[in-house]
């Protein structure tokens, strides 16, 4: 692994000595995620520094290097009745752990556990001066304040490279089993926010098409209670079906011609949105996936007025930012911890912002 490395440190060392921009790639699953890069960028792949670093089941924690594969962990976390509980998207088998840490992407489960920055307990990192840093856990103190485990989550490898990653994982459900109901858009955000405020076994929710749907997750008698005080149908092999929203195999994700597929986060008490739209909704209201031709400014500006932000999410212009604008002062924040990580501005330039 000392080779591998080296190679990455040489590497960087020579784009930054030919202001080369490199892109940072694992397993290439969500390369599409994020603004357009520069075109001639040179790839360095992560793939090759993949393996296991250590995983005790009774302490709930696991590390792993940047290029081992998002299957080889769930699987390994499987085997001890374990797992990922933020329930991080693959899209594609060789999906690696560095790209999901990178793209800092939730599955269904997100609304009622957490986001996957809140289960980072350390990164280890390789700057744009090729050294090596270590933060999180007991090995070094974040510089500034900054929580730069957590920071790492999302920063779709703009500070730099991640070698290495610990994350806390939760032991699995003992029972899981999904209830349907029949409602409009208007009813399921009302019940959803009524349901919220009540100690019920919720782990996941969806809305779409006329059918509110719930997982439940917990013990039997947990489980047992929940039902007989919602009701609804119940539905025991719905795995499928919330895989189909993590991974958006779900027919509602299928590409639309000339449309692109945005994302809005909303406060989960937010009313239904007056667009041309079609929608999905996930997270009790808090995050609802759209298909629309109205125009972007208007898409923005609606959701901005009801205290949220859109990001294009897939598919659409290629050319354009779908990110949403950072406001001024914290554009300055990014900045700096740009010129601190990557001063020669080599890693995955423009794909977070311009």
């Amino acid at each position: 692994m000392d080779k591998i490395l080296q190679q990455f440190r040489e590497q960087i060392l020579t784009a930054s000595a030919e202001q080369q921009v490199l892109r940072i790639e694992g397993g290439g699953t969500k390369q599409w995620y994020g603004n357009p890069m520069v075109a001639t960028s040179a790839v360095l792949n992560t793939q090759s520094y993949q393996g296991v670093i250590s995983y005790e089941p009774t302490e709930l924690v696991i590390s792993a290097r940047c290029g081992t594969s998002l299957k080889e962990i769930e699987t390994l976390l499987d085997q001890h009745g374990q797992m990922l509980a933020f329930e991080p998207p693959h899209f594609g088998a060789v999906a690696t752990v560095g790209g999901m840490l990178a793209t800092g992407l939730s599955g269904p489960r997100r609304a009622s556990v957490g986001a996957a920055r809140d289960f980072v307990l350390g990164v280890t990192v390789m700057n744009g001066a090729g050294e090596i840093l270590r933060f999180g856990g007991q090995v070094m103190k974040n510089v500034a304040g900054y929580d730069v485990s957590r920071l790492m989550a999302g920063s779709l490898g703009s500070l730099g490279l991640i070698l290495d990653v610990s994350l806390k994982v939760l032991p699995k459900p003992v029972a899981e089993t999904s209830l349907m109901f029949a409602m409009s858009e208007v009813d399921a955000l009302t019940q959803l926010n009524r349901w919220a405020g009540q100690a019920l076994p919720i782990s996941a929710s969806s809305y779409y098409a006329g059918r509110l749907m719930l997982r439940l997750s917990g013990s039997e008698a947990a489980l047992r209670v929940a039902k007989q005080k919602l009701g609804g149908q119940k539905i025991d092999s719905a795995t499928a079906y919330w895989t189909s929203l993590r991974e958006q195999s779900h027919h509602f994700f299928t590409p639309e011609e000339d449309y692109a597929l945005w994302r809005v986060s909303l406060p989960s008490t937010a009313p239904a949105l007056k667009l041309r739209s079609k929608t999905l909704i996930e997270w009790g209201g808090a995050q609802r996936w759209l298909w629309t031709n109205e125009d972007e400014a208007t898409l923005r500006s609606s959701v901005q007025a009801m205290g949220g932000h859109v990001t294009r999410f897939r598919y659409g212009s290629a050319s354009t930012p779908g990110l949403t604008e950072l406001s001024a002062p914290l554009l300055k924040i990014h900045r700096q911890l740009k010129a601190a990580f990557d001063p020669a501005m080599i890693f995955n330039r423009g794909r977070l912002f311009d």
